[in-house]
């Protein structure tokens, strides 16, 4: 039977992936990949020739993970989608109020951690949130054209605030502050007074 190789990248990768969410990316050693997958460690190095090619890789995947519960939340939202239930579902979906997102959450909070010492990934570890941030910007920019969003508002600088928030509250409910639906209620009162109440 043939190998299906990107089926194989991919269960390295989630490995990897795994091990950030339970203990962090310190741990996250090739050798400690190799033992979370099931394979050798020659395996290992075989589809990743370094640890940061395997790092970016599974960042990628943990990106597409993100990018497809976004999606679904979206859908979720109602059809025809509208600028407010789009950035509802997104910011919504981000929080970690479930087993899914905590993972995710946790996985980037990783990430970020190992990003402190490596500038090299900063650049990679950054393109999402900044792709995030400049399409809810937008959302918002189409909201404030048809009036449900203040013109005074700069949909830029809100779209900034409002994922830096969302963020802060989910290192809150992953620290224990609050609970995933005190959480959710603090981004609700927000996003009531950014579309002008609740709908």
């Amino acid at each position: 039977m043939p190998v299906d190789h990107e089926e194989r990248r991919k269960q390295i990768a989630e490995a990897l992936l795994r091990i950030a969410d339970t203990e962090g990316l310190q741990s996250a050693s090739m050798r400690a990949v190799a033992g979370e997958a099931g394979v050798s460690l020659r395996l290992v190095q075989y589809y990743f020739t370094t640890k940061q090619a395997l790092l970016l890789d599974a960042l990628a995947r943990l990106g597409t993970q993100l990018q497809a519960r976004m999606d679904r939340f979206v859908r979720a939202a109602g059809t025809p989608p509208t600028p407010r239930s789009t950035v509802t579902a997104i910011l919504t979906s981000i929080l970690p109020t479930d087993a899914e997102s905590r993972r995710i959450t946790r996985t980037y909070a990783a990430y970020y951690t190992l990003v402190l010492g490596d500038p090299a990934l900063e650049k990679q570890a950054t393109a999402q949130p900044d792709l995030l941030e400049g399409f809810l910007a937008r959302q918002i920019g189409t909201a404030q054209q048809a009036g449900e969003v203040a013109p005074e508002r700069d949909p830029v600088m809100t779209a900034a605030g409002l994922l830096a928030m969302v963020n802060g509250l989910g290192s809150g409910v992953l620290g224990g502050q609050r609970t995933g639906d005190a959480a959710l209620a603090v981004l609700t009162h927000h996003l009531d007074e950014l579309f002008g109440g609740p709908r």
